[in-house]
């Protein structure tokens, strides 16, 4: 098995309540602290803080290490095995697509693991049409919304609806849907297109702060990124 190397010029930042701590026992190994440019960054908390730490580091490898019981992006190891396995460069680093929503072909937002179409208003429904590859799907749709998530994100908010995941490709969650609507799982150059007919809805990604609102006739596209969410893991 191949090793990494793990010097003790690395660069790093860290993200998470209370972090001060597992970023000092960093700097005490001979890790140099660069919250500008890091090589790699030490997301210490739950899933919520590993997004963030994705959000405010794109594409720079994060090394999860839970400080709650609650996290199902990370590994099944303990911390101490985590950072004894970084710290033998006994890992490698695994690369997940991000997914894509396109907004009337003009603004674009990125989710490391998923992207939500949710109502706006919680009293009224979304109405909405759902095209993949040119196709339509269905009728007209009438519900809270819709989840598009890569394998990742399909352990989260599209496991609670679907009560399922999968590994590969990309996965549409129909949320409180009107009609029976089964969730879909795509290859990974599949397109998702979805119209507004009826809103106010909002769209957003992970647990980012940007939210864009949508109405009538929006078009939203849904699909793979080209850029990666790396997750550094243990062997």
């Amino acid at each position: 098995m191949q090793k990494n190397k793990t010097t003790h010029k690395k660069y790093f930042a860290t993200v998470g309540e209370h972090h001060e701590k597992i970023q000092q026992f960093f700097l005490d190994k001979g890790f140099l602290l660069n919250e500008d440019k890091p090589e790699f960054v030490v997301s210490y908390g739950g899933d919520g803080t590993l997004l963030r730490s994705e959000a405010l580091y794109p594409s720079v490898p994060k090394l999860f290490i839970k400080n709650t019981k609650i996290g199902k992006l990370a590994q099944k190891r303990e911390n101490d095995e985590i950072i004894s396995g970084f710290m033998a460069g006994d890992y490698r680093i695994k690369k997940v697509k991000k997914i894509e929503a396109l907004i009337n072909g003009k603004h674009k937002i990125i989710g490391a693991t998923e992207v939500t179409l949710h109502n706006a208003d919680p009293k009224t429904a979304v109405r909405y049409t759902v095209k993949i590859d040119h196709e339509q799907i269905h009728h007209e749709l009438i519900g809270d919304g819709v989840i598009v998530c890569n394998s990742l994100g399909s352990t989260g908010y599209y496991r609670s609806i679907t009560d399922s995941y999968f590994e590969v490709g990309i996965g549409l969650a129909f949320n409180n849907s009107t009609e029976q609507s089964d969730h879909i799982v795509l290859r990974n150059d599949r397109r998702i297109c979805i119209t507004i007919n009826r809103g106010p809805a909002i769209l957003f990604a992970d647990n980012q702060d940007e939210t864009v609102e949508l109405h009538k006739d929006d078009v939203i596209e849904f699909y793979e990124s080209h850029k990666d969410f790396n997750i550094i893991e243990i062997h």
